[in-house]
């Protein structure tokens, strides 16, 4: 599940042509995905020959380029079947990837794309959490190593215009699928959703990707977004505390049936928000916690 975003300002930035699509490749949350999807057998011939990926097996993708992102966080560019190939991914997939742990079962772990704006690479940009199991793996690759990776799985897909509103809670790296649906959203001329996100993080420094919300926000007047932090620093200005049933109530539309809401981030905020997802097959579960509060039900939430 996804945790707290790391800071992105603090250290050395990426290239331009990496920050161009950045936010297209960050490490993601849960998808809707059943664990008869998760428990493959090993590596097997690839289905799609073009980029090498394979939604039924695991296949090993070495790991083209390494880049370092920040003082926790490093970009990881593997490479695709054809250099020129592209991933053409509907807005919402995932892919899973797998390493053992230290007991030698499978470790898995899904992993957020969007379709990236270079060719022949899938890219994930990763924290080092330090009870991370794939995470850590991630960070101990290097350059022509590889990694085992399934996908693409889908998401419910976006349908634009279905709902007149769209609510969206992110809590740190839970932002990623956020920015799938966004993106889908702005560059449609034809799609007048408007979509209110809270995005919650720890710190000020933790907010993952301000730069490029900002930019969204003065550009597209129908997304609006509302950051709180845990922690303020004196030059913060927005709000400070937890994500609670007043707050949302005030920063997202009111349930309705012309109103949708995705939630997304660490166990802890899910549970407060609108309850954690069944991990025995991650399944949506019951629907609690404040959106329950709000008047919101399980066919107008969906858990990412």
């Amino acid at each position: 599940m996804p945790a707290r975003a790391a800071s992105t300002f603090t250290a050395a930035r990426p290239t331009t042509a990496t920050r161009a699509w950045l936010s297209l490749a960050l490490v993601g949350s849960v998808g809707v995905l059943m664990a008869a999807q998760l428990s493959t057998s090993g590596s097997s011939a690839a289905a799609n020959p073009t980029t090498g990926l394979d939604d039924k097996n695991f296949v090993p993708l070495k790991l083209q380029k390494r880049e370092k992102y920040n003082h926790n966080t490093d970009i990881f560019h593997f490479a695709l079947a054809d250099p020129k190939a592209d991933l053409e991914l509907p807005v919402s997939s995932f892919f899973v990837t797998r390493t053992k742990g230290k007991d030698g079962k499978d470790v898995i772990r899904p992993y957020t794309p969007i379709e990236p704006r270079e060719k022949g690479v899938l890219t994930f940009v990763v924290k080092d959490y330090p009870q991370g199991v794939m995470s850590s793996h991630f960070h101990s690759l290097k350059e022509g190593d590889t990694l085992d990776i399934k996908g693409p799985m889908p998401k419910p897909k976006y349908e634009a215009n279905k709902y007149a509103k769209i609510g969206m809670i992110a809590g740190g790296t839970g932002i990623t699928p956020m920015l799938q649906v966004i993106d889908a959203i702005i560059a449609n001329p034809n799609d007048k959703t408007q979509v209110s996100l809270v995005f919650a993080n720890t710190t000020p420094a933790d907010i993952l990707l301000r730069e490029r919300i900002d930019a969204i926000t003065a550009k597209h007047s129908n997304i609006k977004v509302t950051h709180i932090v845990d922690q303020a620093d004196p030059s913060w200005k927005g709000a400070t505390g937890k994500v609670t049933k007043d707050f949302l109530g005030k920063a997202l539309p009111a349930a309705g049936d012309d109103s949708f809401t995705y939630v997304c981030g660490p166990p802890g905020f899910m549970t407060a928000v609108s309850g954690t997802k069944n991990m025995k097959d991650y399944s949506q579960g019951e629907l609690t916690g404040a959106l329950k509060e709000l008047g919101w039900t399980e066919k107008n939430v969906l858990k990412f």
